[in-house]
């Protein structure tokens, strides 16, 4: 087994970066959903609410960020170091709250034409936790960025192949990677082996991590990551072949035990319990 593809997400929801190596840190991949832009009530605005966050390339930079989006100019946003933090949740029905600094008005107005909504940029400067220490079999603590529960995602190759297969036979299009947004993807592994690996340890290259179950899919998957186009599958099929206890499962969450360097070619090692 061996990864195959490195991605990071600089604002939650934003198109994807690919990368041929990239740094682990307590809290996920460096550069990983540290900014979020929120609504007026200090909520994340995902692409569960608005397909336009596809559009939205944003690129990290010495200092601050880079943002992009076509029919836009780019803006540079510097991150903030001062002001008065705001409390941010990254979903309406949490119930922690955590500080986020604001980017600034430009950045609200820009985004704000973008997603053609009143919205506000936020930048975490510490990652902190936002749920509560009983609602995960593997609690991260404070090591935490803007993701929605775990610091990574891993996805396998031939899990997408299985599923891909499912979808051919009921006269469906085949999804790309892309629409499960993982930060890690492998190779050389079974189709579903990552069912298996629920709290067991792991080493990627010389960094180790921890297997924190299967990740319960949503609306997301079904958005075109190009175009922003929503489809029915691949929901559909995931409810009908990998439906656990009302949750549709595909790809397994990662909490670091190391830090490092990653690089895609590197082997996936699974250790000893």
């Amino acid at each position: 087994m061996r990864l195959s593809a490195i991605h990071t997400y600089p604002v939650k929801g934003c198109h994807r970066l690919d990368h041929d190596g990239a740094q682990v840190l307590p809290w996920g991949l460096a550069g990983d959903r540290r900014w979020m832009v929120v609504d007026a009530d200090g909520v994340g605005v995902t692409q569960r609410e608005t397909q336009r966050l596809v559009g939205l390339h944003a690129t990290l930079h010495d200092g601050g960020l880079l943002l992009r989006a076509d029919g836009r100019p780019d803006l540079q946003v510097p991150e903030p170091t001062g002001g008065e933090p705001l409390p941010v949740r990254t979903f309406r029905s949490r119930k922690l709250p955590v500080p986020a600094l604001p980017a600034g008005p430009a950045a609200d107005d820009w985004l704000g034409a973008l997603l053609d909504r009143p919205v506000r940029l936020v930048f975490l400067a510490r990652p902190t936790r936002h749920l509560a220490a009983d609602t995960r079999t593997h609690d991260t603590g404070d090591q935490v960025s803007f993701a929605d529960a775990y610091p990574l995602l891993l996805a396998n190759t031939a899990s997408l192949t299985a599923l891909n297969d499912w979808l051919a036979e009921a006269g469906e299009e085949p999804v790309p990677m892309s629409r499960f947004r993982p930060n890690l993807v492998v190779d050389g592994a079974p189709a579903w082996a990552e069912d298996d690996w629920e709290g067991r340890p792991l080493r990627i290259g010389e960094v180790t991590f921890r297997a924190a179950g299967s990740c319960d899919r949503c609306v997301v998957t079904t958005t075109d990551q190009e175009t922003g186009v929503r489809h029915r599958e691949p929901l559909r099929t995931l409810g009908r072949y990998r439906n656990v206890r009302q949750k549709l499962l595909f790809g397994l969450h990662l909490v670091p035990t190391g830090t490092g360097p990653l690089t895609v070619g590197e082997p996936l090692t699974l250790l000893e319990r």
